[in-house]
């Protein structure tokens, strides 16, 4: 491990754009592992995450952030204020969008949140690999029309096309600095918050229409044993009618929630879980800002 004091290429990077457009795929991907969680439904991200990306002579505080979108009820406001908030003291903004968005003129919102901050701004294109060339060239003069870019890189989040040039991007803009954490430090979130968030992306993944968007996880205990973690949580949602959703015929949806959030929580830490969950209705929490305060938003 590295001390902290060593100078090098080093600050904060903010990872914005619309939902869904594969910023926690690139987060996860330039880490190597899995820490921020991914469905194919927009507004999975409700947080701030960071990833600490360690290199030779680097280390990039690159922060996933929720979507930015219109948003109307209490908790999807909340998770465009921490995108939005996560500008003030960055370095650079990477601005992520994919090839399935549509051109500029529905970014007219966005141009006008990057131009006051100040900051150099990367644009990504993502999901190149959905497309072909002569399709890239179009949507490249449409966003070089739109803001001026400090670069405006294809990628492939996915399959970590692109992820190289990327790096070399952050790094021409990037100052000279002490690091900020060991370079054995990959999140500043907590293993208990990734668990929690792993229990979240199983139920996005496996359940349907409104269930996942009016679910939230509370950790009640995280225990590390000898050779095991214990770990027992609430799933909370909003209405009595979808508790028997999230629970299943005989109890099979909560197990098979259960079931694949332990897989994942086993990887990321290396050791055996007992994972048991509860289900409880708190009535309209997403719209109760009593409710999200108590869920750290």
């Amino acid at each position: 491990m590295k001390t902290v004091e060593e100078k090098i290429k080093t600050g904060v990077v903010a990872l914005v754009g619309p939902p869904n457009v594969g910023k926690s795929t690139l987060l996860n991907t330039l880490l190597g592992q899995k820490i921020s969680i991914v469905s194919p439904k927009a507004q999975t991200t409700r947080n701030r995450i960071m990833g600490i990306i360690n290199g030779e002579g680097h280390q990039i505080l690159l922060l996933d952030t929720p979507g930015i979108h219109q948003a109307d009820s209490p908790l999807n406001k909340e998770m465009v204020k921490i995108a939005l908030d996560s500008l003030h003291d960055v370095e650079i903004i990477i601005f992520m969008i994919d090839v399935t968005y549509p051109l500029p003129e529905r970014l007219t919102s966005a141009k006008q949140v990057l131009e006051k901050t100040g900051k150099p701004v990367i644009l990504l294109i993502n999901k190149i690999d959905l497309i072909d060339t002569k399709t890239l060239f179009p949507i490249l003069e449409a966003y070089d029309a739109l803001f001026p870019f400090q670069a405006m890189l294809p990628i492939s989040a996915l399959k970590a096309n692109g992820c190289d040039q990327l790096i070399a991007e952050i790094l021409k803009l990037l100052p000279t600095r002490p690091r900020a954490y060991p370079d054995d430090i990959p999140t500043d979130v907590t293993e208990r918050f990734i668990v929690s968030e792993l229990i979240r992306e199983k139920i996005f993944n496996l359940t349907h229409q409104e269930i996942p968007y009016s679910t939230a996880v509370v950790i009640d205990s995280f225990k590390e044993e000898k050779d095991r973690v214990m770990i027992h949580a609430t799933i909370q949602l909003e209405r009595s009618s979808q508790k028997g959703i999230i629970i299943g015929k005989q109890g099979k949806m909560l197990a098979r929630i259960g079931r694949e959030a332990r897989k994942d929580m086993e990887e990321l830490l290396g050791t055996n879980v007992v994972l048991k969950l509860w289900v409880k209705v708190v009535k309209d929490w997403s719209r109760n800002m009593r409710s999200l305060r108590e869920l750290g938003f």
